[in-house]
């Protein structure tokens, strides 16, 4: 099954799985470099629904948002890593720098971030709870996270 969609394609599958009585639960972040607090979390997020999508920050938005030198990884790539995790059901590309639009075409049944966002604060809650959905902020895997791996990256390295 391919797991990388289109926006159209997207809205078809979850109109679908929404018709079958799932719940879709939407993620979203740069998932820049996969660790395992990454997959601890998406499973997390994919135990509280059916149909889990999860959408990445397009190069250009990581770049906007993060600075230069980032992403590590082109979306290319960072899409066929998560989409080849076995809790992921679709993944997707936004090029702003929220997926608020995105959120606002899915109507995802329930909307997850990872613990340093507050459950009011995050990105969409208002278009969730408006359709009677559910927003949850997930704790984090202590000890993990893209910004940490870089560091250690360049402390071992000579001259860095």
């Amino acid at each position: 099954m391919r797991k990388l969609l289109t926006l159209s394609e997207l809205k078809r599958r979850i109109k679908s799985a929404r018709g079958s009585g799932k719940r879709v639960v939407f993620t979203n972040g740069c998932f820049d470099l996969i660790h395992p607090g990454h997959v601890r979390y998406l499973r997390a997020a994919k135990r509280l629904g059916d149909v889990l999508v999860v959408a990445l920050n397009s190069d250009d938005s990581i770049r906007r948002l993060k600075g230069r030198g980032r992403p590590l990884v082109s979306a290319r790539d960072r899409c066929e890593v998560v989409a080849a995790l076995e809790m992921v059901d679709y993944v997707a590309v936004f090029s702003d720098d929220t997926p608020y639009q995105l959120i606002k075409a899915l109507q995802p049944d329930i909307l997850v971030k990872g613990g340093d966002w507050q459950p009011d604060q995050i990105v969409g809650a208002d278009l969730v709870h408006a359709r009677g959905g559910t927003v949850r902020s997930l704790p984090f895997a202590r000890g993990y996270s893209t910004t940490a791996l870089m560091k250690k990256v360049q402390r071992r390295m000579p001259g860095a």
